[in-house]
């Protein structure tokens, strides 16, 4: 699939953005611009540094570009007011951060039930978690988990409501390696099957795991590429 792909969920366009580091203003990012079609997983890939996190905030609603614009399902969400964003991203993005976002005071089952109470919808958090492997953990305490088992958990708080658009920042960074592979299988399989998924990333393995692979560096795209296989 490509930008062009008709069934557009996620557009980028020409998104800049500059911070401010004493007198300096620096760009994290340059005019980055590319689509994600319905179904479809893209990596964003690069090196520490290069902008990955700038650019998936910006994708979240959790932060305006300076240029440019995000649109899901083709409404412009940059140009709304905080309060605005925060209930597009309740009703319609799913959110993967690298710790997994679980609150240590409620147990695993009881995490994905007040995800489902924010974005006012109904889910059925113990078919969420066997669909994750967690069926035995719903009453586990966040601490109590292992880093595979955390993600899995992420995952699972993620999906509630079958979000348009899931985006998982480093979503293998703290697992092992047999972890890793079990995740990325998880994601392909439960990723919205109507919506987009954007993996930021700077594993090949998770890399590998996506339809198509864009390169970013120093804040720009430097290219795109399909997917490599990555040795067991």
């Amino acid at each position: 699939m490509t930008s062009a792909t008709a069934a557009c969920v996620l557009e980028a366009r020409g998104l800049h953005r500059f911070f401010r580091r004493g007198d300096e203003e620096v760009a994290a990012l340059r005019d980055v611009s590319f689509a994600v079609a319905a179904g479809e997983v893209v990596a964003i890939r690069g090196p520490s540094g290069c902008g990955k996190s700038t650019l998936l905030t910006l994708l979240a609603g959790l932060d305006r570009p300076d240029a440019g614009e995000v649109r899901l399902d083709g409404v412009a969400i940059n140009h709304r007011v905080a309060t605005d964003r925060t209930r597009v991203r309740r009703a319609s993005i799913g959110l993967l951060p690298q710790s997994g976002g679980l609150l240590e005071h409620l147990s695993v089952r009881d995490n994905v039930r007040l995800a489902a109470r924010v974005r006012g919808v109904e889910a059925d958090a113990d078919r969420l978690l066997d669909a994750v492997g967690l069926a035995a953990r719903r009453r586990a305490w966040p601490s109590e988990l292992s880093g595979g088992e955390t993600a899995r958990a992420g995952l699972a708080v993620a999906l509630v409501g079958d979000p348009r658009l899931l985006l998982a920042d480093e979503p293998t960074a703290e697992v092992s390696s047999a972890e890793e592979r079990a995740l990325l299988q998880l994601l392909r399989e439960g990723r919205p099957a109507n919506g987009a998924t954007v993996l930021v990333t700077h594993s090949d393995a998770v890399a590998a795991a996506a339809d198509r692979v864009l390169e970013l560096d120093e804040g720009r795209l430097a290219g795109e590429r399909l997917p490599e296989a990555v040795p067991a």
